[in-house]
């Protein structure tokens, strides 16, 4: 089956200016599927744009289906920044007859891109969309890294099981998915009274990573190491306060504000590692003088901007661009080394396998932070190590 099943083309016309765009703008500098579908497997697209028309399972916030075409009207009116795209817009994705048709397509499609080494921008749509994105990696063979922007976790269960669920359940439809290729899943703004504590208890027993939004009131950066660790991101607009994004049924007056949303967007183009990732739940029926489309049109140029950034400097190789730092623990019980790119100045640390965990490598490397190769030189082990220590096991 072909990717052009299921997609519709795009009607330029409406999200184009009178007297059409200037050169500078994005809206010229991207291929649109309008007629005949792109050729995605001539190394001419580094990223695919594509909307999802289907909001049907988003809870309380059903018009987010309409979203792409808003985002549309914003987004290729902005500049190209200092770097020459190479951006695809492939039109929207039909709802199924089924939510489960729906899914099925999105993950094809993401599969299929990712093979391409073509990385999909999604515009979605529920958050329930997400766990199509992360059924895109399934038949890739290798472990996957999911990172949710998100003021609350949604983990309920929706006591079915088919393929569908919904805005408040898909994660507990990643965590129980079979096969089972989830390495690590962290949560990004979390506010504790969203959240009960027997889902805390849950995601400390999984060995989670999960941060609670106050954690980044004064520094956003510290969201970076997070972020480099992703395979795949989902991001909820809900998760950025009202004042900045109302376009969202769901919204509350805490959140992030327009300005972190965008560097967390652009965190994540940076991460060398990262395949995919969505932007969900706009909802534009609730949109003042379209600001929230502005807002998430900024954030995906933030992310594209990102991406032309890239240092290039994962995996590590060649390893005379790092530095090696290893320190001791206080009780002698062993030692723990740290590398640092010369490039950007990023840290990993190395993480050993157990014995017999794995045939092919003997550490797992983890984005980190300065403070924690601090922690170490202190002689202390960083929380961060002992979590990913005890999921290696």
């Amino acid at each position: 089956m072909s990717l052009t099943d299921f997609f519709s083309p795009l009607n330029a016309e409406q999200f184009t200016p009178k007297d059409g765009f200037y050169t500078s703008q994005l809206g010229l500098k991207t291929h649109f599927y309008t007629e005949s579908f792109p050729d995605l497997e001539e190394n001419q697209y580094d990223i695919a744009i594509f909307g999802v028309l289907d909001g049907r399972s988003a809870i309380n916030n059903e018009g987010c289906g309409l979203a792409p075409d808003y985002f549309r009207e914003k987004f290729y009116k902005l500049n190209e920044g200092a770097f020459a795209s190479r951006l695809v817009d492939l039109g929207n994705i039909r709802p199924g007859a089924t939510l489960a048709d729906t899914y099925i397509a999105v993950k094809m499609v993401i599969s299929e891109l990712i093979k391409s080494n073509i990385i999909p921008v999604i515009i979605g749509g529920g958050q329930d969309l997400t766990y199509a994105q992360y059924l895109g990696y399934e038949d890739l063979e290798q472990k996957v890294d999911l990172v949710i922007v998100d003021n609350q976790f949604d983990i309920d269960d929706d006591g079915s099981e088919g393929l569908a669920t919904r805005s408040d359940c898909y994660l507990n439809k990643i965590f129980l998915h079979q096969p089972n290729y989830l390495f690590n899943f962290s949560n990004i703004g979390y506010q504790t009274y969203f959240v009960n504590q027997e889902s805390l208890s849950v995601m400390d027993k999984l060995y989670f990573d999960v941060h609670r939004l106050g954690e980044f009131a004064q520094d956003i950066s510290l969201t970076e190491p997070i972020i480099r660790n992703a395979n795949m991101i989902s991001f909820d607009i809900g998760a950025i306060r009202s004042a900045d994004a109302k376009a969202n049924a769901n919204t509350t007056p805490n959140g992030f504000d327009g300005e972190k949303a965008c560097r967390i967007a652009r965190y994540a183009g940076m991460n060398d590692k990262l395949t995919s990732i969505g932007f969900y739940e706009f909802n534009p029926a609730y949109d003042s003088n379209g600001q929230t489309a502005f807002l998430l049109a900024e954030m995906v140029w933030y992310f594209v901007d990102g991406f032309y950034a890239r240092k290039k400097d994962f995996p590590l190789t060649p390893k005379s661009q790092y530095i090696i730092y290893r320190t001791s623990l206080k009780d002698g019980s062993g030692e723990m080394t740290f590398v640092k790119s010369k490039k950007s100045d990023r840290w990993w640390m190395q993480v050993p396998y157990p014995i017999g965990q794995s045939k092919n490598e003997r550490y797992h490397l983890v984005p980190c932070r300065y403070d924690d190769y601090q922690t170490a030189v202190n002689g202390e082990m960083p929380d961060l190590w002992w979590r990913t220590y005890q999921k290696l096991s």
